[in-house]
């Protein structure tokens, strides 16, 4: 051995991390993902959203052609945006609640295997239930004007 190499040290066994295979798919996994996704597609919908400002400002043909494409087109319901309105909402709901769940575990609370599987499911429930409350509100008030 030279002057300038540095002896060798002996490596030691480090722990393997445990492949997918052996990890079970849990809620708590399963929220922590879709947190991540809704996150991203919140991203993208947010180019919707500055589509929808600038259509507002730029007068009422420009906003025909947004109203049309996510409402009605020719007195047809356009399936797809709502398919994507509603989308976004859940997705925002989703998020919203997730986020919430990951600030209490951010603060060191909730790591406990059964109120963390439950919070996990009430993000999901909420979700649903505030989207649907949601669109009920909108749907109301469109059709009472």
């Amino acid at each position: 051995m030279s002057e300038t190499q540095a002896p060798e040290t002996p490596k030691k066994a480090r722990p393997l991390s445990p492949h997918l295979s052996i990890w079970k798919w849990g809620p708590a996994m399963t929220v922590s993902i879709v947190h991540r996704a809704t996150g991203t597609a919140l991203s993208v919908g947010i180019i919707l959203f500055c589509w929808w400002l600038s259509a507002i400002a730029s007068g009422p043909e420009a906003y025909a052609v947004f109203a049309d494409l996510f409402t009605y087109q020719s007195g047809k319901l356009n399936l797809v945006g709502w398919v994507v309105g509603v989308g976004l909402t859940l997705t925002l709901f989703q998020h919203m609640a997730s986020g919430t769940r990951h600030l209490f575990m951010d603060a060191g609370d909730n790591f406990e295997l059964g109120p963390n599987k439950t919070t996990a499911y009430m993000t999901f429930g909420f979700a649903i239930l505030a989207t649907a409350a949601f669109w009920a509100v909108i749907l109301l008030e469109t059709s009472n004007a």
